[in-house]
Parts: structure tokens; C-alpha cells; sequence
């Protein structure tokens, strides 16, 4: 599986959906490993960085360079994992998991107010000041009841975001 000459058997489609928690359908699997088999362009089995940034969506995303780090060397079933949290069909479990893991940077299991900080960065770039994006993050961490100093754990960004709509949604288009 990976290997742009082979093809899918419907063992490894159903265990790609295991994997990923049937977020996507067995004809969504297939486009997206032929989608898989077009980025890796080496034929390697596995989508380098480079190869992610061809992708036209992820390449201009202000999160790009941090998602990187989560896509290094995937390989197809990974691939497919990694894009489960945006099918309409995703637990919001699975979706805060992600926005998680894209907060906490250095991988510790505690996301800090200044990776909270370094994220809203990217999301504004200049369009704001520093100050004021301390500031705004200040006023929402306290609202949900937290400071400067807290470090929160994913089960705290499930209290912050549980109750909210997430549209995280990508359409895989089927053939």
C-alpha cells in the first residue's frame, strides 16, 4: 500500500478505515489514495514535505509550517489519519485532538500561553499588534476560566471547545 503501481485491495481499505474511524467512505479512500499516489511523486510510499507543499490549500495555510511537522514522511494509511479530523463524518473528539496537537508544539502534552500566542501570530500575521493579541488572549483564556500561567491539557481545550460548532470539513471528491 503507498506504492503508486500497486492498488488498493478492499482488505486495506477497510483497514485504513479502521484506522481513521470510518471518517471516511470506502469511495473516499480510493480518491484519496489516488490523490496519495500524485503527491508522492518518488513513488516512495511516503509524502515528503515538499511533496505536501505542492498542495495549493496547504501550502498558503498560515499553519502550514506547523502542520508540517505532523505530515513528515506519512505514509498512506497515515495520510488518510491525519486528514480524518476534517471529514464531515469525525467525532468532535477527534477534532479537538487535532487542534491540540497543532497548539502544543513541543509535543509535551501541555499547551502554554505563549503557544497559544505563537499561534494566533500565525493566524494574524501584522494585521494585528502584539499587545493586542496578548490581550485578546488574555480576555479569552479568562473567560473560560484560566490564566497566563496555566497549562492546559487536551481534556481543557475539550471543556473550551466542546460546546462549539466545529467546521473543520474538507470534501474528498469521488469519482
Amino acid at each position: 500500500m503507498g506504492n503508486s503501481s500497486s492498488m488498493l485491495t478492499q482488505y486495506d481499505i477497510e483497514e485504513v478505515q479502521q484506522h481513521c474511524y470510518h471518517s471516511f467512505s470506502q469511495q473516499e479512500i480510493v480518491s484519496l489514495y489516488q490523490r496519495f499516489c500524485q503527491l508522492d511523486r518518488n513513488g516512495c510510499g511516503f509524502i515528503s514535505a515538499d511533496e505536501f507543499m505542492t498542495v495549493p490549500e496547504f501550502a498558503v495555510n498560515p499553519l502550514s509550517q506547523r502542520l508540517l511537522r505532523m505530515t513528515e514522511g506519512l505514509n498512506f494509511k497515515e495520510f488518510v489519519a491525519f486528514l480524518s479530523p476534517f471529514s464531515s463524518r469525525a467525532s468532535l473528539q477527534q477534532k479537538v485532538e487535532f487542534i491540540f496537537k497543532v497548539y502544543d508544539s513541543d509535543g509535551n502534552g501541555r499547551v502554554t500561553f505563549h503557544e497559544m500566542l505563537d499561534i494566533l501570530r500565525d493566524l494574524t500575521g501584522q494585521f494585528i499588534s502584539e499587545q493586542q493579541r496578548e490581550k485578546v488572549l488574555t480576555q479569552v483564556l479568562e473567560e473560560a476560566g484560566y490564566g497566563k500561567d496555566s497549562l492546559l491539557v487536551q481534556s481543557d481545550f475539550m471543556k473550551i471547545l466542546g460546546n462549539s460548532e466545529l467546521k473543520m470539513e474538507v470534501e474528498v471528491p469521488v469519482d
